[in-house]
């Protein structure tokens, strides 16, 4: 198999890694972006994949309808992530190309992350470590407690699932907002948004990006917050009116926000937000961690290694639809006859 991985020198470095690369390198032939630039025209991705029968695509790097119908030879795309909005999968499945998408190895950090954040905001550690740098004494503020505070977290998956375990070892009341899962676990209170909004201290926002979660945290919604509570996002820009929180933050009525991700390109902070005093911002970096990257990676490499011996990869998104896979097996198998 012609395998091309999509991902820039820099992509390549922090979001797959040697390690898989060199497996993927022992079960096909493997070529890489030979520009130091994200391909966002389809032409140069095109050109550049030449005759690839699987592309692995980084997250920064579309696949549309163009790409599709302009690689006739392409089988498969394995998407080095769970999110896989830059894939269109309808053209995909259109044009009878097998699309796969990794496993979520990246909890642990991404909640790990939101803890971080969670103490960063309670204790002014940003601001007082920007102080000291410049050269100044920074102000005494009194801090909050996490244990006995309340957080609430709207979707309740995995990430949500981890966070809530760790609020609860800390000694916090936690609420939980997910209108698709019945929670199981003891000591947690499974409540409407509003009366999430209304009841924490804290509230991460953790819902998956689909059309009916867009701009979900508005203008009415910070306002039900409580008076000098923090919100922070993790999940994606697009769940945030971010103008909306700018002006819950000018007013005053929440104490401070924190977020990984926004609506820049990549799906970075906006930095009208991120260079705010009372904002912690970090360059959506939730889950580069040397352990969660190598997930993922690997996750590919086995998918790869799945396509090339003729089975349904893990993650497959479109089985029904890999006609050309298909049609691939077909002819190896008459040719091996």
């Amino acid at each position: 198999m012609r395998v091309f991985l999509t991902h820039s020198p820099v992509m390549l470095e922090n979001y797959y890694g040697e390690n898989a690369l060199a497996a993927l390198r022992g079960l096909a032939q493997v070529r890489l972006n030979p520009t130091a630039q994200v391909l966002e025209d389809p032409a140069d991705l095109i050109a550049a994949a030449g005759d690839a029968q699987i592309l692995v695509a980084d997250r920064a790097t579309a696949v549309s309808e163009r790409v599709f119908a302009g690689l006739p030879g392409l089988l498969a795309v394995c998407r080095v992530a769970v999110d896989i909005s830059t894939i269109d999968v309808p053209a995909a499945s259109r044009h009878g190309v097998l699309l796969t998408r990794a496993s979520p190895g990246f909890v642990p950090a991404v909640a790990e992350l939101a803890l971080g954040m969670l103490v960063d905001l309670s204790r002014g550690i940003s601001g007082a470590v920007a102080a000291y740098r410049a050269g100044s004494d920074p102000p005494i503020r009194r801090g909050r407690q996490l244990q006995g505070a309340t957080l609430g977290i709207i979707g309740y998956g995995a990430i949500g699932r981890r966070l809530a375990e760790l609020a609860l070892a800390l000694g916090m009341q936690v609420l939980v907002n997910d209108p698709h899962v019945a929670l199981a676990a003891p000591g947690l209170r499974q409540v409407a948004l509003q009366t999430l909004l209304a009841g924490a201290d804290y509230v991460v926002c953790l819902a998956a990006s689909v059309p009916a979660t867009s701009g979900l945290m508005d203008a009415a919604a910070f306002a039900a917050m409580r008076q000098g509570a923090y919100f922070i996002n993790l999940s994606r820009g697009e769940l945030v009116d971010e103008a909306a929180l700018e002006q819950a933050l000018v007013r005053g009525h929440l104490g401070g926000a924190a977020m990984d991700v926004g609506r820049a390109p990549d799906q970075k902070p906006s930095a009208f937000l991120a260079a705010r005093p009372d904002v912690i911002a970090t360059p959506h970096i939730g889950g580069l961690t040397s352990e969660a990257i190598e997930h993922q990676a690997f996750d590919t490499v086995r998918q790869v290694a799945a396509i090339c011996a003729g089975s349904l990869p893990d993650g497959a998104v479109n089985p029904a639809a890999a006609s050309r896979w298909r049609l691939h097996l077909e002819r190896r198998k008459i040719a091996g006859a």
